[in-house]
């Protein structure tokens, strides 16, 4: 590897959003809004209509990675710590420190990723990722919300209204359970069978209230190995790798 490291030009070290005051009305009734907002201190974009959902602001606490999920599976196996990570579809969304999109085209030139076409694209200030359902009891008995339908192309990011689960289909907590198991396994995730996640976005490794989430943020002030944080380029690098494996992969006769 030549050149010398990238420099950090995003200040990652700035004191985190205070959470909101808790102000139920301010949330029309809505616990899934409530809890991003109150447990995690995470600015949300709520529904504009009955048939759009909850959305997270990209760019104020976190930016994303996006990779498709067979290269994120993989990767996975090999980062430690216990930032969060999401799965849209076959998609999975790597949760990164915030100011890591504008990091990215120069961090990739630098571990010599930066000439090939790889599925890989951070995501950051300005962007908004569908809210994922809060895992577990969290959310106090309200039931389970059926999978939406996938976007297609040229349709906003909001997914359609939750429907009545259609036979076979997957819940998102079920999906949830499926995709946490493929993650330490070798065994595909079943993203082609019908109702398998449907868009519907869901945690593979939710974030924890109660805690500063952003210092588990893979980020690029950890590089040699300071402090708690995953090191971003390490990150980077394990799923730049995985997703050249994937392309070779597909483009073998």
């Amino acid at each position: 590897m030549f050149g010398s490291r990238p420099s950090l030009t995003t200040d990652l070290t700035a004191v985190p959003l205070p959470r909101r005051p808790l102000d139920l009305a301010a949330f029309d009734d809505d616990p899934v809004r409530r809890w991003y907002e109150n447990e995690l201190g995470w600015p949300t974009v709520p529904a504009s209509t009955a048939e759009s959902s909850l959305r997270l602001r990209l760019g104020l606490r976190f930016d994303v990675l996006d990779v498709p999920a067979e290269a994120g599976r993989a990767a996975l196996r090999h980062i430690a710590g216990t930032s969060p990570v999401a799965m849209r579809g076959d998609r999975m969304e790597l949760l990164v420190a915030a100011g890591s999109t504008e990091e990215l085209p120069g961090l990739l030139d630098w571990l010599e990723w930066g000439a090939l076409a790889l599925d890989l694209r951070a995501i950051g200030t300005g962007a908004v990722m569908r809210a994922p359902r809060p895992p577990g009891p969290t959310l106090g008995g309200l039931g389970e919300v059926a999978s939406v339908r996938p976007t297609g192309p040229g349709e906003d990011e909001s997914p359609a209204v939750a429907a009545r689960p259609e036979p076979g289909d997957l819940t998102p907590r079920q999906a949830a359970t499926e995709a946490s198991r493929a993650v330490g396994s070798r065994r595909p995730l079943a993203l082609g069978r019908p109702g398998a996640l449907q868009g519907a976005a869901v945690w593979v490794r939710p974030p924890e209230p109660g805690c500063e989430v952003e210092a588990s943020l893979p980020t690029l002030s950890a590089l040699g190995g300071g402090g708690g944080a995953p090191d971003l380029v390490r990150v980077v690098n394990t799923v730049a790798t995985h997703c050249h494996r994937l392309r070779l992969r597909r483009t073998q006769p």
